[in-house]
């Protein structure tokens, strides 16, 4: 799968979504705002329990947003694939599976 591509055609037609239903897509960013402010927890251990419902939800476009912000946020790979152990081994054979699909995005973000 091309990540940026598929991330970019999400955005579009998140894009078409949000003129249909501003209001909510407001109130949905106020709320992501508060989610992501860093008191106790810093972003990137944010985004990787994010990253962790993504994968446990099995929602790619999830996975993409998620992932890209980790390699923003400068997580290593060694850093992700840790993570990815914990998230795989709670959430099971679907999560493995997942897990590398993340990775792989992870790799192509990351170039």
């Amino acid at each position: 799968m091309d990540w940026q591509k598929f991330l970019d055609e999400t955005i579009q037609s998140t894009g078409v979504y949000h003129k249909e239903a501003s209001e909510l897509f407001t109130a949905f960013a106020a709320m992501g705002k508060a989610a992501k402010k860093s008191d106790a927890l810093d972003e990137k251990t944010k985004e990787l329990i994010a990253l962790g419902i993504a994968i446990s939800t099995r929602c790619d476009p999830c996975i993409a947003y998620h992932m890209k912000a980790l390699v923003r946020l400068k997580t290593s790979r060694e850093e992700l694939c840790e993570a990815l152990e914990m998230i795989s081994y709670m959430g099971g054979g679907p999560s493995i599976s997942y897990s590398a699909k993340a990775l792989e995005a992870y790799d192509q973000f990351s170039q």
